[in-house]
């Protein structure tokens, strides 16, 4: 809590200091809903926006690391270098959230481990979208807690970047995993062919570490492509592939302390092709997209004979969505399938489909007054039909101040792991249960002059038939149930600020708090996973000063999980930036703590690391 307080007493220095605050023109951000795309600056949700400056700020060096560093997002990883992530939204489980890559979705069938293994490096990323509450009506099933979505950049201008880093915590490896010290590295390469008529990203990446303890060691691969063709000014065709290659120690991932020799292989592609239409103020975009993933779990990396697990999943997903602008406001509708089968050693040969239909409607009442309400239709073949509604509403109350409400809903199937798995005697799947479903009310209030923003707000979700996996005794494996309604309600502030120092110098600080208070009704008497991990206090404070080529961000976490005790995280990134040549350096867990975000992993402790990152422009 010290260090928590001299940050927080440092960023109340910096509000004192005596500078001009000049407000920035910055380009504004537009939402990338499937149907209606709506400017940052107008949504009535709670939505956070990283982008890609500070992507460069950040002291993180994968997608799960610059997530960390949103208010109330909470990623519970199992390895520095993007090994493997859960994340969850304001209390949710993994299972809850959803991720979509260029609205695509990330949905592993299987299970959601596996949904933040994903081909694209973070140089590639343009921005990323943060949605809280439940989401069904904007992007259907599984964001039941929120949705991140992330997008990549549609340059007009073309380049060349190239990233390279290597780190290391400078400590000795653990007698039995070798020799040396732990450490690793990184190589990003991005090119982008770009031109009014059409916009060319490819990407590659490569990471690698000898881990952070025993039998943690990583090698990740990653290729991606994103294509846009414009015919002309109404017409235009969009091609997405890529591919990436994930491979770990799994010690203590899942089954602590017997998995310590066990490794983990997941290979993952996707596809997606689509295109984008409009006549006069009529609209249409088709879409047609595969997500493919192997999981190879080995219990026993050295006996592959044994206790082996391999799953295959497929998802194919057809999607028509369409908009169309009256005087009366903005309508969006669409239908979308999702065709999912699995092959698995475990789990069987399964298949399910599932359809929605999407409709929404957006206006403006008055000046002041914006309302966009409307609802999701699913069929699943397990579940039948259901029907979600949504409703947001915003008031300017001036030209500083603005008031927001929502009332949404949202839907969780049952992953294919929930319902069939077969590890006797280890967890065992339950095919007898239910989707789980969510009401989340929000209000939020937020200010903006200038650089100043401050934002507050409150939710309560209640989910019901809620899914956890729990067993009644240490000697008995565990396995899902639906353990009942699950209760979450919530307050959370955001306070940021830049001043601008002459011409040379600026300052700046950013302040998120989340307090979360969950509960469970429940006549059960068990021992139960998700009230080990609940998020309970999030404190997220930042500060940024930049002096000509010169830039400083310090990243500090406080963490409290419901039944646990808290930890607190610092970081620091230091860039130097020489004509296109930019140097960086981290520091991160500046201050050594000991400390897990899941399962019997521990994190590493303090790591440095020293990076290069020259971008070319023809």
């Amino acid at each position: 809590m010290k260090k928590i307080i001299v940050t927080i007493g440092l960023l109340a220095v910096f509000v004192k200091i005596d500078a001009q605050d000049k407000s920035t023109q910055v380009e504004e951000v537009v939402i990338q809903g499937n149907r209606i795309e709506t400017p940052f600056s107008q949504t009535a949700r709670d939505i956070q926006i990283i982008t890609k400056e500070d992507i460069k700020k950040y002291p993180a060096k994968s997608i799960n690391e610059l997530l960390s560093f949103v208010g109330g997002v909470d990623i519970r990883q199992r390895g520095p270098f993007g090994t493997q992530a859960d994340i969850s939204i304001d209390g949710g489980t993994f299972e809850q959230t959803l991720v979509l890559l260029n609205g695509i979705k990330m949905i592993d069938s299987q299970t959601a481990h596996n949904m933040m293994n994903l081909p694209i490096s973070t140089d590639a990323i343009d921005h990323i979208e943060v949605l809280r509450g439940a989401a069904a009506r904007v992007y259907g099933i599984n964001s039941l807690t929120g949705a991140i979505n992330i997008v990549t950049k549609k340059e007009k201008k073309s380049f060349v970047a190239i990233d390279l880093f290597a780190a290391s915590s400078f400590k000795n490896k653990e007698e039995g995993d070798g020799s040396g010290i732990y450490s690793g590295g990184g190589l990003q390469l991005t090119g982008n062919y770009g031109t009014d008529k059409q916009q060319h990203l490819f990407a590659i990446a490569k990471t690698s570490s000898n881990g952070q303890r025993y039998n943690s060691a990583q090698e990740g691969q990653k290729f991606f492509y994103n294509g846009n063709y414009n015919f002309n000014d109404k017409n235009s065709l969009q091609a997405l592939a890529g591919y990436t290659k994930n491979l770990f120690g799994a010690n203590g991932f899942y089954a602590a302390p017997g998995d310590k020799n066990s490794e983990e292989i997941v290979n993952t592609s996707i596809f997606s092709l689509s295109s984008k239409h409009q006549f006069g103020n009529f609209s249409i975009s088709p879409r047609i997209s595969d997500r493919y993933n192997e999981d190879d779990y080995r219990y026993y990396k050295d006996k592959l004979d044994v206790a082996r697990s391999k799953h295959y999943t497929n998802a194919l997903m057809l999607e028509l969505n369409a908009s169309l602008t009256t005087v009366f406001g903005k309508f969006g509708w669409g239908i979308e399938s999702r065709l999912e089968e699995i092959n698995s050693t475990n789990i069987g040969q399964r298949k399910r489909n599932n359809h929605g239909a999407f409709t929404e409607f957006k206006t403006q009442i008055t000046d002041k007054l914006t309302t966009n309400m409307g609802m999701y239709l699913n069929y699943n073949t397990d579940y039948g039909w259901k029907l979600y509604p949504g409703l947001d509403a915003s008031y300017l109350i001036n030209n500083h101040w603005k008031i927001a409400a929502n009332v949404g809903t949202g839907q969780r199937m049952p992953s294919f792991t929930d319902l069939y798995l077969n590890q006797k005697p280890g967890n065992v799947g339950n095919a007898n249960l239910l989707p789980e479903n969510a009401w989340q009310m929000e209000l939020n209030l937020k200010y903006q002059n200038n650089n100043f923003q401050f934002q507050t707000g409150a939710f309560q979700r209640n989910i019901t038939d809620f899914i956890d996996w729990v067993r009644p005794n240490t000697s008995t494996p565990y396995s899902p149930i639906n353990f009942g309604n699950n209760k979450v309600g919530g307050v959370f502030g955001r306070l940021q600020q830049q001043f601008v120092i002459g011409k040379l110098q600026n300052i700046g600080y950013k302040i998120s708090y989340n307090y979360l208070n969950p509960s469970i009704s429940n006549n059960e008497t068990v021992q139960s996973k998700y009230v080990l991990e609940s998020l309970k206090h999030q404190l997220i404070a930042g500060v940024n000063y930049s002096f000509q080529n010169l830039s400083m961000q310090i990243e500090n976490r406080w963490l409290k999980r419901e039944l646990n005790d808290g930890y607190n995280i610092s970081d620091i990134r230091l860039n130097y930036q020489w004509k296109s040549l930019r140097i960086y350096s981290d520091i991160t867990n500046i201050f050594d703590a000991q400390y897990k975000e899941s399962s019997a992993v521990p994190m590493p402790g303090r790591w440095f690391s020293l990076g290069l990152n020259y971008n070319w422009t023809p």
